[in-house]
């Protein structure tokens, strides 16, 4: 048997001809006026407090609003909203913020301070923010698409897309906006990140500074909607019918929360049906995007053009992006589009930032001390608000204070310390293979059985394993990509393995490569593997303790990824398994910078369903969107775990431990 592995995983990307953008904009011109007021932004005794003082801070007192259209270059026109320092004994920066979520309240109402800007201390050193209903969205006319592709004719001038609507937005700023320095700054998390990328892309001369944070780039590889071509069921349900619904005219109504009838979303999606009929089941027709699922199960060319990565060519600004080691929705996006800049463009003034959090959670959602029942030891969205994101775009900006940061700067769980790297990950790491022994061990050792060993467990998708232990419809959830997994392990259907207790810290930083080899008695199968940190016995619980965990054998989530195998060789070419054919299936746990302490264990599980944040495999190779109930069928899976075909996991460590 001749069996080799990917000793690394590879960016799809896809080259494209560099086209000259056309920057005609359309003549009419509009003003906006700001009132005259002498106010100051804040004072020096409340910004000591800052933070501890959001719910009470009032923008009302020293920002004037005003509301526009803003035209684009085909005549469509996008709703934006400016708060503008009532402060004009000087000139500000613009802060630009665009997004399909609304950038309520419209009128006379202001928007809250957690929404308004990435950091309170930006209030008080004054910009003028504005943002913008994305097109096709809420108060601003046009169609939206959902994570719209970049234009293919960039010689016509009336061809849009979002970078085009960045631009020609920027444009009438500068030209009809009145105190501004001719300076301008974007941000945005999730979806309002992914503009903040597309802004990137053939930026406005006066776009000075970018922040994208927690943008996706791929949703087929590791991004919203799919892991390495697994559908991400609860998460795209519950989007889509919040976002991508169908309107008439431009609005500012929210659409209706779905009524799911239950609260137990693993019953609702069990019974759902075929994921191809959910649209006119539930959804009535109303969310078009639903069918780009449908009618494109592959990595074809549908998905390829909407590769962020791609387009990621002649970025010559500053970028400080953004993560969470701990985001359900977008992780893969911001690793690797900070890792497409520092191949595409070296010398730019790129920063990569990751810190212990859920999606978006740095972005006042919390301080940060602890996400579920894991704590911190610090206020670490506080720490990044005030030392990162303020200063970035202070130096930049405004051309005040220092910016020196280096390449990565990163929070260390388990650690639980902030470091500053010159490169990410790290350059002096070292990668350790951890072995798949029998009786569920887990070794640095490699294994010497000389015949073929293996664990087995039946999978069955009608009895799928839980993705959380909340009992919960709708949105998943935040909590779930760091929650105790011990219900979880003492399923027979969930192999687990774990080393001895640890006689040393072992710090991992970077990506965790899986390499499996397995076998199923089914023609497909997805495979689940979970990277944990298993507390010792005697840990105390938390103080205080309002959801009264016990802490002792605690099982950590650290990561998690999975691996749809009739796409491990090839995403667009989906190819079946050979029933009981030992299989090499290789993919990347994303990167995690996490210590496990002297007296843990590291432990790894492996299983085929995690439901219903990802959809079920029914175990047959066939197109799953349109799998009817009658051909989810049980398998065997077998894990192998002998000298010619060593399951395992790849490390990446600072230092050879002496584990064994």
């Amino acid at each position: 048997m001749n069996i080799s592995f990917l000793t690394f995983t590879t960016i799809i990307t896809l080259s494209i001809t560099n086209l000259v953008q056309s920057k005609e904009l359309l003549t009419e011109k509009g003003i906006v006026k700001t009132a005259e007021a002498p106010n100051i932004a804040i004072s020096q005794d409340d910004r000591t407090n800052i933070h501890a003082n959001i719910e009470q801070y009032d923008v009302k007192a020293y920002y004037d609003k005003s509301e526009v259209m803003i035209p684009m270059r085909d005549g469509v026109n996008l709703f934006t909203a400016i708060y503008s320092p009532k402060d004009q004994s000087k000139d500000y920066p613009i802060l630009f913020y665009r997004t399909p979520y609304s950038i309520q309240p419209y009128g006379k109402e202001y928007r809250s301070t957690k929404k308004l800007t990435p950091s309170l201390e930006m209030l008080q050193d004054g910009y003028i923010f504005v943002l913008q209903d994305i097109r096709g969205t809420y108060k601003s006319e046009g169609n939206f698409e959902v994570i719209r592709t970049i234009r293919q004719d960039k010689s016509n001038p009336m061809a849009i897309d979002e970078s085009t609507d960045n631009y020609d937005s920027i444009e009438w700023l500068i030209n009809n906006l009145q105190g501004h320095n001719g300076r301008v700054g974007q941000w945005g998390v999730s979806y309002a990140g992914w503009t903040t990328v597309q802004g990137m892309i053939d930026a406005h001369p006066a776009l000075k500074a970018s922040s994208p944070q927690a943008s996706p780039s791929d949703l087929f590889i590791g991004d919203d909607w799919y892991h390495n071509g697994a559908f991400r069921l609860t998460y795209a349900f519950a989007w889509m019918n919040h976002t991508a619904q169908q309107r008439d005219t431009p609005t500012a109504k929210k659409p209706e929360p779905f009524d799911y009838g239950t609260s137990w979303g693993y019953e609702f999606f069990l019974n759902a049906g075929p994921t191809s009929e959910l649209n006119k089941k539930y959804f009535k027709g109303r969310v078009p995007a639903w069918k780009d699922f449908i009618n494109h199960p592959n990595y074809d060319e549908f998905w390829q053009r909407k590769n962020a990565l791609q387009y990621l060519d002649n970025i010559k600004h500053p970028i400080l992006n953004v993560a969470g080691w701990f985001d359900a929705e977008d992780f893969y996006g911001p690793v690797s589009i900070y890792q497409e800049i520092e191949k595409r463009n070296p010398n730019n003034q790129s920063t990569f930032v990751s810190g212990p959090w859920r999606h978006g959670g740095w972005a006042f959602r919390g301080d940060g001390s602890s996400l579920g029942d894991i704590q911190f030891g610090a206020k670490t969205s506080e720490y990044y608000q005030k030392h990162i994101v303020s200063p970035f775009f202070r130096y930049h900006l405004k051309g005040e204070g220092n910016w020196n940061a280096k390449e990565a700067i990163v929070f260390e769980t388990g650690g639980n310390r902030w470091h500053r790297f010159d490169q990410w990950p790290p350059k002096n790491n070292k990668t350790k293979n951890l072995y798949f022994h029998v009786d569920g061990k887990l070794s640095f050792d490699k294994p010497n059985a000389k015949k073929t060993a293996a664990d087995d467990y039946i999978s069955d998708p009608n009895k799928p394993v839980p993705f959380t232990s909340d009992y919960t419809a709708g949105w998943p959830g935040h909590t779930w990509m760091i929650e105790d997994q011990r219900a979880t392990s003492t399923r027979t259907d969930v192999l687990v393995y774990q080393t001895e207790v640890l006689e040393e810290d072992i710090t991992i930083a970077g990506p965790i490569l899986v390499n499996l080899f397995a076998s199923t008695t089914g023609t497909d199968s997805d495979f689940f593997v979970k990277l944990i940190d298993v507390f010792p016995g005697d840990t105390r619980d938390p103080e205080p303790n309002p959801t009264d965990v016990r802490m002792g054998s605690y099982q950590m989530l650290v990561g998690v990824e999975t691996m749809r195998a009739k796409y491990r060789n090839d995403y667009s070419n989906p190819e079946p398994m050979t029933p009981n054919e030992v299989t090499p299936i290789s993919f990347n746990i994303w990167d995690k910078f996490h210590t496990f302490k002297k007296g843990h264990r590291i432990m790894v599980q492996v299983h085929s369903s995690w439901f219903p944040a990802y959809d079920r495999n029914p175990q047959q190779f066939m197109d799953i969107h349109h799998a009817k109930k009658k051909d989810y069928k049980k398998a065997t899976q077998q894990i192998y775990r002998s000298e010619k075909t060593p399951s395992h996991i790849v490390l990446p460590i600072s230092a050879a431990p002496t584990l064994r």
